[in-house]
């Protein structure tokens, strides 16, 4: 009796509890757990259950991915961790289109070339070869290889339609079969390829949280249809699971910067640094120091520290949780405010804090910290920008207009710490800088964290 399809339940059983618990830092790590114990077992159902296999290319396989695996998770730092993201994004891709490819190759010219498989085996690939050219296009990005801003050319939209129709035309007739099939197929492995970076490479570095959170997607999708051109039930499981998740945190994604997804794709957030301003406003802003921001630090009872992508560059969690320790140690209440795309990626700046061991309890979502900060003393602002900006509020003609923020500029005080006064990634100037109410003390985030623990430490 084959039992390889009870196997697939228990094994879609443990995928679903496992990314139920990564849902809370809590317990993510025994969900990830869960989740890799469920893989192992899909994987074992599915070997077992063909013949002929050669165990010694899988073993050399399974060895060479834990050696890759193993040097990516001790040597890729926290900051690099969103490209890391990307670039697997696109691994998952590209293997679905590998294997639909082989696939196809095996089918070519035989009777099991059916209409159905075809019609998968294409899916599988253009979903698969698109994540895997958008995937490295977001990690050009993110490295800085490529400009992080929208990089638009007259007609882009048009040759995005062409590509698009062409993809059509060729994959139906590589459906339908006929003398140039096989031309037919290599044409929209090419296609495919284009079109993930001519989709990516017009998206703006404010974006990159939704678009790693959609590739990822992606990479589900083309998985759960290469499950098809296998009739594998535990891959198509698996990937609709990864697919169907990415989609529901591309929504919450979009929704934390009250954006569409099609805005996201389309709107080149970001193309200059005046654009989308009514006007190129001069702000007066008010420099300080360590010394002073103690002394503001000391009077205080209720303090909200807001991390941002220049807290993780700096490389300044563990320095901030000193600080926030030694607040405590003093009397004062201290809350962290976590905006949803904060950073590079989705959840960036809480695997950022709970890496330097700071309670969960005492991170605040958008929705709950915003009434705190009326009556916040202080609010610390490390490397944050556009989720800070109260342009969003107000300005209809600025490019995050309607985008939700934390309210800081509602606090007794704001103390902004940035290196130097180059705008966020939406390429904006931030008028909170220049509020009476704000002050500014320049220099890597780390370096200042550990000088104001000293000062408060002198007080």
């Amino acid at each position: 009796m084959d039992y390889t399809n009870l196997f697939y339940v228990i094994a879609a059983v443990l995928f679903i509890l496992g990314i139920k618990r990564l849902s809370s830092p809590k317990t993510a790590r025994t969900g990830n757990a869960i989740a890799s114990i469920g893989m192992l077992i899909a994987i074992v159902a599915t070997v077992s259950s063909f013949g002929g296999l050669d165990f010694k290319l899988i073993a050399i396989g399974m060895i060479v991915g834990s050696i890759l695996g193993a040097t990516f998770a001790l040597r890729v730092e926290m900051t690099q961790m969103p490209q890391m993201v990307a670039i697997f994004n696109g691994f998952g891709g590209g293997a679905s289109a590998l294997v639909a490819t082989a696939e196809f190759f095996s089918k070519y010219g035989t009777s099991e070339q059916s209409t159905f498989l075809v019609t998968t085996i294409i899916l599988s690939i253009f979903i698969g070869t698109l994540t895997l050219t958008g995937s490295f296009i977001a990690f050009g990005k993110l490295q800085g290889f490529i400009s992080g801003q929208p990089i638009v050319f007259k007609g882009q939209q048009a040759l995005n339609a062409i590509i698009m129709m062409g993809l059509i035309v060729f994959a139906v007739y590589t459906v339908l079969g006929g003398a140039n099939q096989m031309n037919a197929f290599y044409v929209v492995i090419v296609l495919s390829a284009l079109i993930g970076i001519t989709l990516t490479i017009p998206i703006g570095g404010a974006d990159m949280p939704v678009v790693i959170s959609l590739l990822n997607s992606y990479s589900g999708i083309a998985a759960s249809a290469t499950g098809f051109v296998l009739m594998n039930n535990g891959l198509i499981i698996a990937g609709a699971l990864v697919g169907a998740s990415g989609l529901i945190l591309t929504n919450i994604m979009c929704k934390g910067m009250n954006r569409s997804l099609t805005n996201v794709i389309f709107g080149a957030v970001g193309l200059s640094s005046n654009e989308g301003s009514s006007e190129a406003k001069q702000i007066s802003i008010k420099s300080s120091t360590t010394d002073e921001a103690a002394m503001i630090l000391d009077a205080a009872d209720k303090v909200i520290v807001v991390p941002g992508y220049g807290l993780a560059v700096a490389q300044a969690q563990h320095a901030v949780r000193e600080v926030a320790e030694q607040l405590e140690s003093m009397g004062k209440k201290v809350l962290y405010a976590i905006h949803p795309v904060a950073g590079r990626m989705p959840g960036h700046m809480n695997v950022l804090l709970a890496e330097a061991n700071i309670p969960y309890e005492l991170l605040k979502d958008l929705d709950e910290v915003n009434p705190e900060f009326e009556d916040c003393d202080v609010a610390i602002v490390l490397g944050a920008n556009d989720v800070v900006n109260p342009a969003a509020r107000h300005d209809t003609a600025s490019p995050i207009f309607g985008m939700p923020i934390l309210d800081v500029d509602k606090s007794r005080t704001v103390i902004v710490n940035k290196r130097t006064m180059n705008p966020g990634f939406a390429g904006i100037q931030n008028e909170l800088f220049g509020f009476e109410n704000t002050v500014m003390v320049f220099g890597d985030a780390k370096e200042m964290l550990n000088t104001l623990h000293k000062d408060l430490k002198e007080l």
